[in-house]
């Protein structure tokens, strides 16, 4: 087996095998967790949070779910991605006392919680083959803290309420029962809005590669332009020759005795 198939070979079974230690994972936690797909939640910026919600009920499926935000966070502002077959609340609450937002401003009207509720006969099926994800937009995220902790209320359709809302454990210590949703937030960043700091730097790159691509491509163009003039040039140089060397075999040539 060559080396670069043995390389090729080895990567894909790590990348199975990484995919089904996660998945394992996930299946034995079953926890309700959060997450976030694309850029990480900054400190002071806005997030875009996922809520992932597993079904562990063996007869019962998930039919409301419900996070909260602490007050001392000074979230201000949330919007929800539409689930189908599932309605979504924002509730929100005047605080006694003002508390400072993730930018160092006074706010007193903060988000509360956000409420899904299934419709229709919607639900997280009974048992544990589904889960749902519910995705939010929040801001401002605090500063002042590394992760956000998201206590989280589960109901059944059978009655039955899991709250998952107990603290994170200290490091090295026993995961709880029913944690609450944890994310981590990243640094802010320095100067501008990252994202489209981002994108203007991938269409700097295509930009780049396009004009090197381009001017490969004329370089080509006219390396092989002029290797067609040189095969001209040369075939003529050849013909020219060959004609002299006719010309002069005829004149050399003996002449008849008359």
């Amino acid at each position: 087996m060559s080396t670069k198939r043995f390389i090729q070979r080895a990567a894909v079974l790590a990348g199975v095998a990484g995919l089904t230690g996660l998945m394992g994972a996930g299946l034995a936690s079953a926890h309700v967790t959060a997450d976030y797909y694309g850029q990480e939640p900054q400190k002071g910026g806005r997030g875009l949070i996922v809520l992932r919600v597993p079904n562990e009920e063996a007869d019962a499926g998930t039919t409301k779910v419900e996070v909260a935000f602490p007050a001392e966070y000074g979230i201000t502002s949330a919007r929800t991605k539409p689930v189908p077959g599932w309605s979504a609340e924002i509730t929100k609450a005047t605080l006694p006392t003002p508390v400072k937002n993730g930018k160092g401003a006074d706010v007193a009207e903060v988000v509360s919680k956000i409420t899904w509720t299934a419709q229709g006969g919607t639900k997280i099926a009974a048992g544990s083959g589904e889960y749902q994800e519910f995705e939010f937009n929040a801001s401002t995220l605090p500063s002042t803290v590394d992760t956000l902790v998201l206590p989280a209320t589960q109901t059944y359709e059978n009655g039955k309420v899991v709250a998952w809302d107990a603290p994170p454990p200290p490091d090295g210590g026993e995961e709880p029962e029913h944690p609450a949703p944890t994310i981590k937030l990243a640094a802010a960043s320095s100067g501008g809005d990252h994202g489209h700091d981002a994108a203007a730097t991938s269409s700097g790159e295509q930009s780049s590669g396009h004009n090197e691509a381009s001017a490969a491509s004329a370089t080509d163009n006219t390396a092989r332009w002029l290797g067609g003039v040189g095969l001209a040039v040369g075939a003529l140089g050849l013909g020219v020759g060959a004609g002299a060397t006719i010309r002069a075999r005829r004149g050399a040539a003996p002449k008849a005795d008359a």
